[in-house]
């Protein structure tokens, strides 16, 4: 009896997923979730906006895969109710109104950003505004490799005049682009260059708070940082000193000195692929 090529190549995703070959360089990227609420990751590629679908409880964990090369954004939705056909909305970070991210992240929000390659670029940036601490960091990388991030929360000490609110809690702080739409905070028209784009002191506040994240649109020579050969975790709500594990190269691995071993074993694994080739590979016989 014939076997159906969907079925094989099912099995062949299933023997490169158990036996820890990486396709065409393939990188792993374990969120975290160190909040005490329920986050929503949005996940983003340039011009697909299909990332995402899936909820993070407090202590939960998921695992993104991305293929060489790939240029996205993660970022955490707050706030959010969906129904059980998956429509609904999310108080900040909301990218449409799906489970699955059909558009951008709206700000305010807290976002991550990654460009693959040799090496890798990555930041975090909080031009969009800011809704949750974020952090990355690099896994057994090689290069500059140095974490990147917010693990501040603003939303405390935000300007009243920046501040979103719902039901009288402070949700989110918003970027001075957002709220005033003037040129010279959206780093646009007269103000679109280096030159003429420059910090402001809203800028100032949030680069005070977060000096390893973006603060402006021109904030670069402190902000990008670089690392080849590297799988990365992205955790909300956590300290750049503190502990992440995940599995690199088939073992587990753990940077920073603070955390404890034993919260991993708490974690839901989420496995969120992201390999068109292999699954769309013909099987030839």
């Amino acid at each position: 009896m014939a076997i159906s090529s969907t079925v094989l190549t099912l099995w062949f995703v299933f023997l490169v997923i158990a036996s820890g070959i990486r396709l065409s360089k393939c990188t792993n990227f374990t969120i975290i979730n160190y909040c005490k609420e329920t986050i929503w990751p949005g996940i983003t590629a340039s011009n697909n906006y299909t990332g995402g679908g899936f909820a993070l409880k407090p202590t939960q964990s998921a695992v993104f895969t991305a293929p060489s090369g790939w240029n996205g954004r993660i970022w955490a939705r707050t706030g959010c109710n969906f129904d059980k056909n998956e429509n609904g909305t999310c108080q900040t970070g909301g990218c449409g109104s799906k489970l699955k991210c059909t558009g951008p992240g709206q700000p305010p929000a807290s976002i991550a950003e990654f460009t693959l390659g040799d090496p890798d670029y990555y930041d975090v940036s909080l031009v969009d505004g800011f809704n949750l601490p974020i952090v990355v960091k690099p896994v057994n990388g090689k290069g500059n490799c140095q974490p990147a991030g917010c693990d501040n929360d603003l939303r405390p000490n935000c300007p009243p005049e920046l501040t979103a609110k719902t039901k009288d809690k402070i949700i989110a702080c918003q970027s001075a682009c957002n709220v005033f739409k003037t040129d010279d905070y959206c780093c646009r028209g007269a103000f679109s260059t280096p030159i003429a784009c420059v910090p402001t002191n809203y800028s100032r506040i949030f680069k005070t708070a977060c000096p390893a994240a973006y603060s402006f649109a021109y904030d670069d020579p402190t902000s990008i940082i670089t690392c080849s050969a590297t799988d990365y975790t992205v955790t909300f709500c956590s300290s750049r000193n503190q502990t992440e594990c995940t599995y690199h190269d088939r073992q587990l691995t753990c940077n920073g000195s603070n955390g404890k071993l034993g919260a991993l074993s708490k974690m839901w694994k989420l496995w969120v692929t992201a390999l068109p080739a292999a699954i769309s590979l013909p099987v030839m016989f």
